[in-house]
Formats: C-alpha cells, sequence, structure tokens
C-alpha cells in the first residue's frame, strides 16, 4: 500500500527584538556626498582550455581583430579560433577617496557563449565611469570559485564559471573627486527616514557641542554647521569624526514581514496585540493507493494487468477557541500563537486576518 499526505513544511522565525539601546550615529546614517564611483569597460580574457567563446560570438572576433591590429598584426576574421578567448565586461567599484594607484577588485563577466573562464587571464582593459572618463585600468588572472568538467557527454559543474573575481586587479588612474562640504554645512544621511530618530540626532549634536548648528530638515537629513572653532585644516575631519561616534537611541516602526513564499513571519519587537479570540482549524488531505493485479485464468492468452486504486479521504482537525488578553511583547505575540498549535502557514493567515480586525498594531508587510 502507497500512502501520501499532503503537507507543507515551512520555517517560522519569531526575531526577537529588544528594547534598542544607544548606536553610533555612523551605524545608522552616513555624510552626504561621500560616494563611490563604479566603474565598468569591455576586455578580452585569454588562455583559456577550449572553453571560450565561438565563432558565433562575432564581437569577440571584431575585438581579436582589432587588437592584433594594434600590434601589427592583420588577421582575416575568418581564420580566427577563438575557444581560448573570451569577451567579457569588466566592473568594480571605487571607494570614496581612493587616491592615483590605489587598487580594487573587480568582476568579470562573460558576454557570449564561453563555458568557462577558469585559467583565464585579463588582458589590460580601460574601465570609465558614468562620465566617460577612464578612472582605471584591469589587468590581470582570474579567480573563479567553481569547476565545470566534461567529457564524453558527461558534466559535472559545480557553482557559477562565466564569472569571477580578480582580487585587487585596477590600478587607479585618477583619484575620484568627492565634495561633502557646503559653506561649511554637512548634511548626515540616515540610511532609514524616520523624523523621531532625526529629531534625536539633531538634538545629541547640538547637546555635544553646546550650539545649535544641527537642524532636522526633514525625516532622513539632519543639517549641521561646523563650529567656528572646527574651520581650519584638519579640524573639519576631526569634527566629523565625533559627530559620527555620538550614540543616539533610534526609533523603530511596530512591523510584521511576511514572505509567503517561503512562510517566513519576522516580527519586530514593537508590536503588539489587542485583547482578541482566536478560533482556526486546519484541513488534512490524505491520498491513499493500493495496487490491484488483475491475473487471467490458465491457458486462456489473457495478459497481467496492474493498476492503483486510489482513495481520497479529507477532514478537519477539531478548532478551539484561544483567548488573547492583550500581547504586549514578542515572547507573549509566540506563547499565544503556540497555545492555538498551529503551523507557519497557518500563522501567516491568523496574522492577516488580526490586521483586518484591527486587533494587529503594526503595519504588515507581505513580501
Amino acid at each position: 500500500m502507497k500512502k501520501t499526505t499532503l503537507s507543507i513544511v515551512i520555517i517560522l522565525l519569531f526575531l526577537e527584538i529588544p528594547a534598542l539601546g544607544s548606536t553610533r550615529i555612523k551605524d545608522i546614517a552616513y555624510v552626504q556626498g561621500i560616494r563611490g564611483q563604479q566603474l565598468i569597460g569591455y576586455g578580452l580574457l585569454v588562455g583559456l582550455n577550449g572553453t571560450g567563446d565561438t565563432q558565433r560570438s562575432t564581437f569577440t572576433l571584431q575585438s581579436i581583430s582589432s587588437m592584433l591590429k594594434r600590434f601589427g598584426v592583420t588577421v582575416p576574421q575568418s581564420d580566427l579560433r577563438t575557444r581560448n578567448v573570451a569577451a567579457v565586461m569588466v566592473t568594480g567599484t571605487v571607494p570614496a577617496f581612493a587616491k592615483e594607484g590605489g587598487s580594487i577588485d573587480v568582476i568579470v563577466s562573460s558576454m557570449g557563449d564561453a563555458t568557462g573562464l577558469q585559467g583565464g587571464t585579463l588582458l589590460m582593459t580601460p574601465l570609465s565611469g558614468l562620465d566617460g572618463s577612464v578612472y582605471a585600468t584591469a589587468q590581470g588572472p582570474i579567480s573563479v570559485g567553481g569547476i565545470n568538467v566534461s567529457a564524453g557527454g558527461s558534466e559535472v559543474r559545480r557553482n557559477h564559471t562565466t564569472a569571477g573575481r580578480i582580487p585587487g586587479g585596477a590600478l587607479l588612474e585618477k583619484a575620484v573627486s568627492t565634495s561633502f562640504t557646503r559653506e561649511w554645512k554637512v548634511s548626515i544621511v540616515l540610511l532609514q527616514s524616520d523624523f523621531t530618530t532625526a529629531s534625536r540626532i539633531a538634538d545629541a549634536i547640538n547637546a555635544q557641542f553646546s550650539t545649535k548648528n544641527a537642524v532636522a530638515t526633514d525625516a532622513s537629513t539632519i543639517s549641521v554647521a561646523v563650529p567656528d572653532s572646527f574651520k581650519t585644516d584638519g579640524k573639519l575631519v576631526e569634527f566629523i569624526s565625533r559627530v559620527e561616534l555620538l550614540e543616539v537611541t533610534p526609533d523603530v516602526a511596530a512591523k510584521v514581514v511576511i514572505n509567503e513564499r517561503t512562510g517566513t513571519v519576522v516580527i519586530g519587537g514593537n508590536v503588539s496585540i489587542l485583547p482578541v479570540a482566536i478560533s482556526h482549524g486546519g484541513l488534512n488531505i490524505e491520498i491513499q493507493q493500493v495496487p490491484v493485479i488483475s491475473q487471467p485464468a490458465g491457458f486462456s492468452n489473457g495478459k497481467t494487468v496492474s493498476t492503483q486504486m486510489t482513495t481520497i479521504s479529507a477532514g478537519l482537525d477539531s478548532a478551539s477557541v484561544v483567548a488573547i488578553d492583550g500581547a504586549a511583547t514578542v515572547q507573549d505575540i509566540a506563547k499565544s500563537l503556540n497555545a492555538l498549535k498551529v503551523s507557519p502557514r497557518d500563522i501567516i493567515a491568523i496574522f492577516q486576518a488580526l490586521k483586518e480586525a484591527g486587533a494587529l498594531k503594526a503595519e504588515l508587510i507581505i513580501i
């Protein structure tokens, strides 16, 4: 007898967030104007062991032909064999305040129909920014975190082999201009906008320097005027450092985040539930398959036939009513839901129903 039971296995995650303590401003905000520069370039990867682009990738043929012409070699494209060469896109990010002569990591990704980039070496590739200026040049052997081996029609592949990384593979040709002050004013920008947190940061800065130079202009921006005592060479960096190290208590909104695809539920620490009564019942479906053999009589020239007899039964669990007097903490909510003895999928439905009933004092986010 073959027995099949329909069930859904889902992981439920209760994230307990205690009352947030003080945190540094640099951990929840950044100074406006301090940013990196994304770079991109097109190049050729050589030295592959027959895993490069085929002749169907015409742009690879054109690139090889153009490169060879620079070295005084003229070869018709029809005579080129490109299985050891791959056309790639090279990307990287220059951090703020990086200077000429520094190095950055770059990502190399195949553009054509190459099957693997293991063992390849990137030829000198200029990397330009959004303004079209060349900020760096990349070159060097690529590191691929995977394998791809095939023989006799069989193939073994681990991870992704058509993209890799060159640590320190790009040298900066020019510095990225960064301006974070305007008329001796600095703007602090929150990573997550919140009026209360912005106001607390402004109050903390004013209390630290005994001034009224910090003003929260909106939910994410705090404008800070540099005090006169810091308007000298080297003092501005000290001032920003002291601002970043100030500790504040950020305010966190009450949220419940539900991922219906994975069955994950994350409950914030400020979530609470009003007094409510919950009754929930589950549906069980059971499918049974029993093999049935039909054996013909002797000397009848018949054939033995095998089939399956399927039976389906459904039933409801006995549901009980659980009264919640009111849950003020994540622990209270977890205990109340555990008392119902329901599955993670049922808990998602309960939270949606609590929101509709107005008993959930939190924002419900479904992703």
